[in-house]
């Protein structure tokens, strides 16, 4: 696989990572943009829209047997009518062979965790979490997990990992403030109905402070410290507009705090 399929791959299915993957030092952008990709095939199963609760489920356990080798990714009928998730998954092969054992090895634990959270949709594919220990389990699977990832592929100390699987549940907590009256309409209810909005604020500000400490350990080259900054800096400004009750960041506000993450790398 091409790195330009790789970048053009990433661009048609992300928005923040198409941005700060790029930042990463080769090879280190190409593992990390290829491990991304896998996730993101993991993402598109669990989410499949076109298909009801138990062939997504049977899917992800699929996928779970596909990385290692064995059976096929079975994408028919397709599992959404998104243009970018559709060609990501018909290039699945090349992406699997690509993938290094660290990607293989992680991708396959979210796999698992999401099946587990499908399970207990209805078969319309609500689901309500019932507490704090529910989100912060189910931000593990989709999130934190990305974060202990992303440290060995670092090669940074093993005792950063924890920090870093806060980091990714501080950043995926952002996302389900912030995108939580849509998926309510559908009824997917992340945040529990028994934690008060605020205490789960505050859980993804102490995150992201954490994540603050974890880049200020990290020692990794400029590039990469650009990488780990730009989604913090973003889901920072985010979390901020969500407690000023604040629109959320225009696509130029994210762009500007892009190039202020990046001045320092030209």
């Amino acid at each position: 696989m091409e790195d330009a399929e790789v970048r053009t791959l990433l661009e048609k299915t992300s928005r923040t990572f198409a941005l700060a993957i790029p930042l990463l030092p080769p090879p280190l952008a190409r593992e990390v943009g290829i491990a991304y990709l896998l996730f993101r095939i993991a993402d598109t199963l669990e989410d499949a829209d076109l298909w009801h609760r138990d062939a997504r489920i049977a899917a992800l356990h699929d996928f779970e047997r596909w990385l290692d080798g064995g059976g096929d990714l079975r994408i028919d009928p397709p599992p959404t009518k998104n243009a970018g998730y559709m060609n990501l998954l018909a290039r699945a092969g090349a992406v699997r062979a690509a993938a290094s054992d660290v990607a293989k090895k992680h991708v396959k634990r979210t796999a698992h965790g999401m099946a587990e959270f499908v399970a207990r949709q209805d078969d319309e594919g609500r689901i309500v979490l019932t507490d704090l220990a529910d989100l912060r389990a189910y931000c593990y699977f989709v999130a934190g997990i990305v974060g202990e990832m992303l440290t060995e592929l670092f090669g940074a100390a093993p005792a950063l990992s924890e920090d870093g699987k806060l980091f990714g549940e501080g950043l995926q907590l952002v996302n389900i403030l912030k995108d939580a009256p849509a998926d309510a309409r559908e009824g997917r209810v992340y945040l529990p109905p028994s934690v008060p909005r605020a205490e789960i604020m505050q859980l993804a500000r102490d995150d992201l402070r954490v994540a603050e400490r974890y880049v200020a350990a990290l020692r990794a080259d400029a590039k990469t410290i650009a990488f780990c900054t730009l989604p913090l800096r973003l889901a920072t400004a985010t979390l901020d507009r969500l407690e000023a009750g604040a629109p959320k960041l225009s696509r130029d506000e994210a762009m500007a705090i892009f190039a202020d993450v990046t001045s320092s790398l030209r």
